[in-house]
């Protein structure tokens, strides 16, 4: 801990990784060096609350795998939800000549949503009448695959992306509550495949990246998060970073924020969210260190607005392009001027 400022928590120095998550009805937090075998959220006592059920966990708990995708030509996100009553996959391509997005979604009643238990040896699927989606898992190798189609308004996408891992992964346990936890794992890989969007296929070449998002947590019935990534090379090396304000209840010890680079990575401070108005074309994100200094240019957003009985979510999925510059623990300073971005701004009641 002594090569480290004393802004980083021990808490985010990576330590080995549990069995089980929940172990004798109680979450483990922190950050942990490798995938969890075991992530048995619903073994969890009572993480909403005594007067929570224990039959209602389940549907308090929500889960995804999405993978991200940067190519010469466009940035992919695409994901299987299993959420509330139902799940969707979604595909949304931005292109990076046209500065335009291209999405399809496709929803399901949520058993047919199935969502990977872990990422050592399980999958996600989903399939519909005009889509099917697989993504394997085998992450405790450093290793994933993602295949699939789906059309609609939009016309067809398809893909089919091998993934290795570039550098350590991020896996954290973070506390919404007393024993309310949201796990995360992010894993920063190279990509080779293609993506083929209206019948112009894309292949990757040397500087094909991706990056694989793993989330299962109990959110507050409010809950808020904002997001910030990029995946690419910068000086000549493989580099991305994670930037997440969500409703840890300790900030300085719980959080996914960090940076990384061929081989390795590095963890940040807590960071905040600045925007003049909800839907800013532009956004500041900024720690209390001058660890983090970076805006973030709004070139096209992806919205998806859901309102039923139980369920209201705002989510807004923005591309463009940030300036500005990050500090690792070791002082080194990353100017990161005109990379791609991916950012999340979301809101649900549910």
């Amino acid at each position: 801990m002594s090569d480290y400022p004393e802004y980083i928590s021990e808490k985010r120095i990576p330590v080995p990784t549990p069995e089980a998550i929940v172990e004798g009805g109680k979450a483990h937090f922190g950050t942990f060096t490798e995938p969890f075998r075991k992530l048995n959220l619903l073994d969890c006592d009572k993480p909403c609350g005594r007067l929570m059920p224990d039959c209602m966990k389940k549907s308090r708990l929500t889960e995804w795998e999405a993978v991200e995708l940067n190519l010469k030509e466009g940035i992919l996100v695409s994901a299987i939800y299993n959420t509330g009553p139902i799940g969707f996959s979604i595909f949304v391509w931005y292109d990076k000549r046209k500065k335009k997005i291209f999405s399809w979604r496709n929803v399901v009643p949520v058993k047919k949503a199935k969502v990977a238990s872990q990422l050592i040896d399980d999958d996600c699927y989903l399939k519909t009448d005009n889509s099917e989606y697989r993504i394997t898992n085998d992450l405790l190798r450093g290793k994933a695959y993602a295949k699939g189609f789906t059309e609609g308004k939009n016309g067809r996408f398809a893909l089919d992306v091998a993934l290795t891992r570039i550098s350590p992964p991020s896996v954290v346990s973070i506390p919404f509550g007393e024993n309310k936890p949201l796990y995360s794992e992010k894993d920063f890989l190279k990509a080779e495949g293609y993506v083929e969007v209206n019948g112009e296929k894309f292949v990757t070449d040397e500087y094909s990246v991706g990056i694989i998002d793993d989330h299962k947590g109990y959110y507050p019935y409010r809950a808020h998060y904002d997001w910030l990534t990029t995946m690419g090379y910068l000086n000549g090396e493989a580099f991305a970073f994670n930037l997440t304000r969500n409703q840890s209840t300790d900030q300085d010890a719980y959080n996914e924020n960090l940076i990384w680079v061929e081989g390795k990575s590095y963890p940040l401070p807590p960071v905040r969210f600045f925007r003049e108005k909800r839907r800013s074309p532009v956004w500041e994100i900024r720690d209390d260190y001058g660890a983090v200094n970076i805006r973030f240019e709004i070139d096209a957003t992806f919205f998806m607005l859901m309102h039923f009985l139980v369920v209201d979510v705002y989510y807004a999925l923005p591309f463009g392009k940030i300036y500005g510059t990050l500090k690792d623990p070791d002082g080194k300073i990353y100017v990161v001027d005109g990379m791609f971005g991916i950012g999340e701004d979301k809101t649900t009641r549910m």
